[in-house]
């Protein structure tokens, strides 16, 4: 059985202070008061310095995939607010987030394991259900955060199957977010990366 991802956004910050907002997959280690957050970034990473660094991050739960979108292409279309248990940030704009510590680092050559475990948690607003743009929107998000390393095929074969669900259930900020992830693999392939 495949280990479950969670699509999320994580929140860092480095020596200075200063924030990184960054789209992020991660896992669950083990049950109830047990349960680790399992944070594997690539190396290099600015999320993995900050960590490292910090010993923190902030684990933020939102159904706006604008964030997503605008995180990957550059468009910061949050606001930040300073977390209460931890020093760092979290989304103002978010259904939930949990504050995170540093217990372990698993370290490989490729991709480390940060071990986190949940300091607070906190609610913000209740989650009102799946809306298929808004899963296209995360999927294409990945996608785009992985052309270097994809067939440009699969990526305009997938690009055109989960157009589907944005032609059919997305609002506003599904279409702004799917537009900005579109120009960017757009820009991708015609060399014109910034």
């Amino acid at each position: 059985m495949p280990e479950m991802i969670y699509e999320t956004i994580v929140t860092s910050i480095d020596e200075a202070g200063k924030p990184h907002v960054t789209p992020f997959g991660v896992r669950h280690e083990g049950e109830g008061d047990d349960m680790r957050i399992v944070i594997s970034p690539y190396k290099p990473s600015t999320t993995l310095n900050n960590i490292l660094a910090s010993k923190c991050a902030v684990l933020n739960l939102t159904d706006d995939v604008r964030i997503f979108a605008g995180a990957l292409t550059k468009r910061q279309v949050w606001q930040l607010l300073e977390t209460k248990q931890v020093k760092g940030f979290r989304l103002v704009d978010c259904l939930a987030h949990s504050e995170l510590s540093l217990l372990e680092v698993r370290d490989d050559e490729v991709r480390p394991t940060l071990i986190m475990k949940k300091i607070a948690d906190f609610n913000h607003k209740p989650f009102t259900g799946f809306n298929r743009a808004q899963a296209a929107v995360i999927e294409l998000a990945v996608l785009a955060s992985r052309l270097h390393m994809l067939p440009r095929e699969k990526i305009e074969t997938e690009l055109q199957y989960l157009k589907i669900a944005i032609d059919k259930t997305a609002g506003p900020r599904e279409i702004e977010a799917w537009a900005w992830l579109v120009e960017k693999i757009e820009q991708y392939y015609i060399g014109n990366i910034t």
